[in-house]
This record gives C-alpha cells, sequence and structure tokens, in this order.
C-alpha cells in the first residue's frame, strides 16, 4: 500500500486541555478578511485583564466588535494585512 505508516506522520496538533490558561480580549476593530479564501477575518482585540494593551489576531468563524475571545496563545501576533 502506499499510505503514510505512523513514523512518517506529521505531528498532532497541540492537544487543548480545560486546565490550560486562557485569556479574554474584546475584538475592538474588525480590520478585514484575509486568508486565501477570505475565510479568516483579522482584528484588533484589547485584553481585559490589560486595557492598555491590544494585538492583531486573525480569527476563523463569525466575528464583530464587542465579541469576547477566549485566547489560548497571547504571546503572537498576526501581521498586518497588505
Amino acid at each position: 500500500s502506499f499510505g503514510l505508516h505512523s513514523s512518517h506522520r506529521l505531528s498532532p496538533t497541540p492537544r487543548i486541555t480545560m486546565d490550560q490558561p486562557v485569556k479574554r480580549a474584546k475584538v475592538t476593530k474588525v480590520l478585514g478578511r484575509t486568508g486565501n479564501t477570505g475565510n479568516v477575518t483579522q482584528v484588533r482585540v484589547e485584553f481585559i485583564d490589560e486595557q492598555n494593551r491590544s494585538i492583531i489576531r486573525n480569527v476563523k468563524g463569525p466575528v464583530r466588535e464587542g465579541d469576547i475571545l477566549c485566547l489560548l496563545e497571547w504571546e503572537r501576533e498576526a501581521r498586518r494585512l497588505r
């Protein structure tokens, strides 16, 4: 057979567990659509516990201003749309 053996597979996506810390962020501005087919929305979010800090993130699925996102990873910022 031509299937991949388990030793050749790519590493699986990281498992999300309920005990991982999350950071809540409020969507302050929808910046635009991105991605190959436009299915990703780029937004600016402001952290709820740090009002003076905001970053740009990519969101898959419906999103609008005022929504609260639970971010599992909050150090990384998306590159700005061109």
